[in-house]
């Protein structure tokens, strides 16, 4: 450019295109993003495929992917074909163009700036409603296998007679083929209505005809078809009243036709059908007519009939006819419903009896005998003593027990006991020193399963060990006992290659490990390497010299996560628990199949029926459901994990499901049959928690098998909340040995109890066989209480230790100084008519940061007992030993009144042993804090004799007095006029 200012020119700029160098780098980075792009693709994919093939279920991502590919080909490829053709052929019959008004000559400008470019525009199009449409097709693959695959139920629902598997597997695929129907009509005849009037088909103000001939004819087919599906629509609700969810007498999510439904709803929608049908036939017959006014006019008397047939005449015949007799309308539709339900959620085999509910008053000693032959009471709480497990039984910070430890059965010196076990996991919170090599490639495993009775404590309140120390050793004989498949392990790790691991320490150092077993993905391949460094986020991976010849990837690591992944058409329990079985560890996982069609079952949302007091504190526990409402549930699949290799085994157990026969089709080979469970497997397997508690939530309403009943809702129980805390959640079943009342000795079950709906006195009790194996496991046993008379249920059970003078001193004395009370599992034993209940009570303070045994509440037919030992508080309650008889009438007295004996040293007050008490209660909070075991022992021992003797004088007090302890307990008062506060200062009463 000339310089303005009129001095020399500079050198020009020239501008021009890029050099071939600068062009070259330009393609290259754009090459290599394309290529980082992909491969960052492929590396999801590739990793996927490299895990499933390590678990040995390649088939399970080889056919979930092909069925997503080919659902989003198909009918992405359908859709975009059925906008196109319409989007072409609106085109084709477009008008010839002349600007006869403003309209037009607006338009015409829109036509020209598109022409050039028509084809690539009607490609845009087309390819994204193929896009979204096949996206959204891939997410119905389940629904697609199932179709496919289905198995027929061998029954068929009173309405229609139509086998279950109609609307269990083809209804939903019918109804998803119906709503892509809808999607394609209408996006085609929007489509087709822009495109006609972009070409002047159509015409909002010109002048003249609204529309073309052409244009009449073609949209009025499209609106056809939508009407015609609109009749399809109508027929298969007519299908859909069998299983559309309503609520009903307080019932939430009823399902199956009812009164109104069979009598105005069902022919309304067979009269809406053939309406329907009629308009689309005049939509199509525009076609010749060339006119809108006849199918207008039936489009607008179909919409008046869905509102006055389809919906005010069935309002009028719940109004006038069910409601002023709807108990003989209802009940035949609820005896369906009934039926229905217990067989869909596999309760109709459930045994109710009569149960008095009163305590029996046959002689006191054969009671107790009989305590022992009716259950093993378990009073080592899993949910609590996790803590004690992990202080004793450690070892190191970077190991850790589960906060719920879990319940099983092991045959120890011939004799199976109920044991309380746990795994020593890796803890990575407990790593010292965390930086990538120690948390991925040296702490890599936990060490060890540790187990104790659940029926015992030892002389200080701690559980009676089984399998403990590290590495472990005890009664469960050899097993490989390193974890690398575990409930806590939840990050990858990488083992078997040039970095050693740590094994565990003992008093000569630290072991060191290098993993042998064949689990995981070989990262000797440099692809793998590449891949796993893109899709974990981790460049190391690429060139660590700590990966090399043998190195394997472990994640995926959880026994939930595994089997979900293997099995994703699964429903998992939320607890899965470990099992010693054939030497060596093995986490056992429950697996359910659902559906959502099974026609006048009533409905249940799985997130909330399985919740109870331990899910709202550990939501490691909650239910992994693939399908959060079904009304039909089964146990058909049992799943182990190795904790070694991450080998997942699925078993099947139900081999009458069809929904399981199903899947078993559509993925063969990935479930193996029941025969083959090893029969140290099977003594293993137990009925599962989640299935229990969907059972139970259902047997409150569906316990009753009459019409009547069930509508008079008299009958309806409820979960009691947890009695032992304040959370307000539903209390959880429990495992326990235990004989009901018809049985003839003790099998292992899991438990639970109801209370009447608003009420908290007992209704019913409730135990399942837990023990597999068994020809009984299975079975439901309810005992059912009668109404006539009340009987104390769990809330009002603690509500009665709580209120008990002399137990609630007691508890202050055990929460003075900065101790903590807790309360265990309230165990519920049906006993010779009556009812005993056990609680484990737990002490935790002072030095201690575990809770320990230190009493244990017992209740029999009001007799309540607050005793050191299960054992001791048993005699008390049936007064089998330890109670002091009250005094003999001889005959030969003067009628004169004994009076109580002076207080001498060997008869003390009731105020110099309390005394004695506080003293031995403080020397042991000392000893605590000090850690001085010993003299902590000493102080209990003390305390208790204190105790003792005050009860003693307690009772010859009221023996000479005329009065005994109430409710048949013996701990002192707490109205004694100056007795101690945990202070050590007297109270006034």
């Amino acid at each position: 450019m000339p310089d303005r200012g009129g001095g020399p020119t500079g050198p020009r700029i020239r501008v021009g295109r890029p050099s071939r160098r600068v062009r070259t780098l330009l393609m290259t980075l754009g090459v290599l993003a394309v290529l980082a792009m992909a491969f960052t693709m492929f590396a999801g994919f590739w990793t996927d495929w490299l895990w499933y093939r390590s678990v040995k279920y390649s088939s399970v991502f080889t056919t979930t992917l092909l069925t997503k590919i080919g659902l989003f080909f198909v009918f992405g490829l359908l859709m975009a074909v059925a906008v196109g053709v319409n989007i072409w052929l609106a085109h084709r019959l477009r008008p010839p163009l002349s600007a006869m008004s403003m309209e037009q000559q607006s338009l015409d400008r829109y036509r020209m700036g598109i022409a050039p470019y028509k084809k690539w525009l009607l490609f845009a199009i087309t390819a994204l409603v193929g896009l979204i449409a096949g996206a959204s097709a891939s997410g119905q693959w389940r629904t697609w296998l199932m179709w496919v695959n289905g198995v027929p139920f061998g029954q068929k629902d009173p309405q229609f007679q139509l086998d279950v598997a109609f609307y269990a597997f083809d209804l939903p695929w019918y109804r998803f083929m119906l709503g892509f129907g809808f999607a394609a009509a209408i996006l085609s005849l929007i489509a087709a209505a822009l495109t006609h009037y972009l070409y002047g088909g159509l015409r909002v103000t010109s002048p003249g005809a609204r529309a073309t001939a052409a244009a009449t004819g073609h949209l009025s087919v499209l609106i056809g078809i939508f009407v015609a599906l609109k009749a399809v629509a109508y027929w298969l609700d007519r299908y859909g009243l069998a299983v559309k969810s309503s609520d009903f007498k307080a019932t939430d999510n009823w399902t199956g036709l009812r009164y109104v439904d069979a009598n105005a709803y069902l022919p309304a929608k067979t009269i809406l059908f053939c309406i329907a049908v009629i308009c689309a036939l005049l939509f199509f017959s525009t076609i010749w007519r060339r006119t809108w006014q006849l199918p207008l006019i039936g489009f607008g008397l179909m919409v008046l009939s869905a509102i006055l047939i389809g919906g005010l005449y069935p309002a009028i015949v719940q109004k006038f006819q069910v409601q002023p007799n709807e108990q003989a309308k209802e009940a035949p539709y609820v005896e369906k419903n009934l039926a229905a339900t217990r067989e869909a959620y596999g309760i109709d085999g459930t045994q109710v009896s009569d149960y008095s509910g009163t305590a029996n008053t046959k002689d006191a000693s054969k009671l107790r005998d009989d305590v022992d032959s009716t259950a093993s009471i378990r009073i080592m709480d899993p949910n609590i003593i996790s803590p004690t497990f992990q202080q004793l039984q450690q070892m190191r910070k970077y190991y850790a027990f589960p906060t719920n430890l879990d319940v099983d059965r092991y045959t120890m010196g011939g004799t199976e006991q109920d044991t309380v076990i746990g795994l020593r996991e890796l803890n990575y919170a407990g790593i010292d020193k965390k930086n990538w090599i120690n948390n991925h490639f040296r702490y890599t495993h936990g060490y060890g399963a540790v187990a104790a009775k659940g029926t015992a404590v030892d002389s200080e309140g701690r559980p009676v060990f089984t399998e403990s120390d590290l590495p472990s050793k005890g009664q469960l004989g050899q097993y490989e006992q390193r974890i690398y498949y575990g409930e806590k392990t939840n990050t990858y790790s990488i083992v078997g290659g040039p970095q050693k691991e740590i094994d565990y320490s003992d008093d000569s150092g630290e072991k060191t490990y290098s993993y042998e077993g064949k689990g995981g993905v070989d990262l000797e391949n440099p692809m793998n390497r590449a891949a796993y460094a893109v899709a974990l986020n981790e460049p190391q991976i690429l060139y660590s010299g700590a990966i090399g010849d043998g190195s394997r990837i472990l994640y995926n690591r959880t026994p939930k996560e595994r089997v979900e992944a293997v099995a994703p058409w699964l429903t998992i329990d939320g607890d899965a628990y470990p099992a010693v079985v054939n030497n060596r560890i093995e986490w056992i996982v429950d697996a359910y199949t659902t559906t959502n069609g099974y026609p006048y079952a009533s409905r249940t949302t799985l997130g909330d029926t399985t919740a109870d007091s331990l899910t709202a504190t550990n939501d490691q526990r909650a239910v992994v459901a693939q399908q959060n409402q079904v009304n039909y549930i089964r146990n058909s699949v049992k799943a182990t994990v190795d904790a070694y290799t991450g080998d997942v085994k699925l078993y099947q157990w139900d081999s009458q499901d069809p929904v399981l026969k199903t899947w078993m089709k559509a993925f063969p080979g990935t479930v193996e049959p029941k025969s083959e469970i090893s029969r140290d497997l099977m003594d293993h397997l137990r009925y599962p928690q989640d299935l229990f508690k969907v059972q139970r939530e259902l047997l409150t309403r569906y316990h009753v098998k009459d019409a009547d009943t069930f509508l008079s809702g008299s009958e309806v129980w409820q979960v009691p909340d947890d009695p032992t805390n304040k959370s307000g959640d539903a209390v959880p079943p429990y495992y326990l040995s235990m004989r009901m009342p018809d049985q003839k000795a003790q099998a292992f079950s899991l438990t639970t109890t109801f209370t009447p709906n608003g009420r908290d006195n007992l209704s019913a009790f409730m135990a399942v066989d837990a023990e597999a194996g068994k020809s009984d496991y299975g079975k439901i046993r309810i005992l059912k209480l009668p109404t006539s008379t009340t009987v104390n249920g769990p809330k009002q059970v603690q509500s009665q230790f709580n209120s008990e003078q002399d137990i609630a001193e007691s508890i202050r004395l055990l929460r003075g100084g900065d101790s903590e009370v807790e309360y265990g599992n309230l165990l519920t034993v049906p006993l010779d008519g009556g009812l005993l209940y056990v609680e484990p009570v737990y002490v935790r303070g002072g030095g201690l940061q575990y809770p320990l045994l230190r009493k244990v509440l017992v209740s029999y037919g009001g007799n309540t007992a607050f005793e050191d030992t299960l054992d001791e508080a048993l005699n008390k309650v049936f007064g089998a030993e330890g109670s002091t008889p009250p005094p003999e009438d001889t005959g030969e007295g003067d009628g004169d009144t004994a009076t109580p004996p002076p207080p001498t040293s060997d008869n003390p007050t009731v105020q110099e042993a309390l005394n004695d008490a506080q003293k031995a209660f403080e020397a042991g909070q000392e000893a605590l804090t000090k850690g001085d075991w010993e003299a902590y022992g000493r102080a209990q021992e003390d305390l208790e004799a204190a105790l003792r003797r005050a009860e003693e004088a307690q009772s010859r007090a009221g023996d000479a007095g005329g009065g005994g302890a109430a409710g048949g307990t013996s701990s002192p008062s707490p109205s004694s006029p100056t007795s101690p506060s945990p202070s050590g200062s007297p109270q006034g009463s």
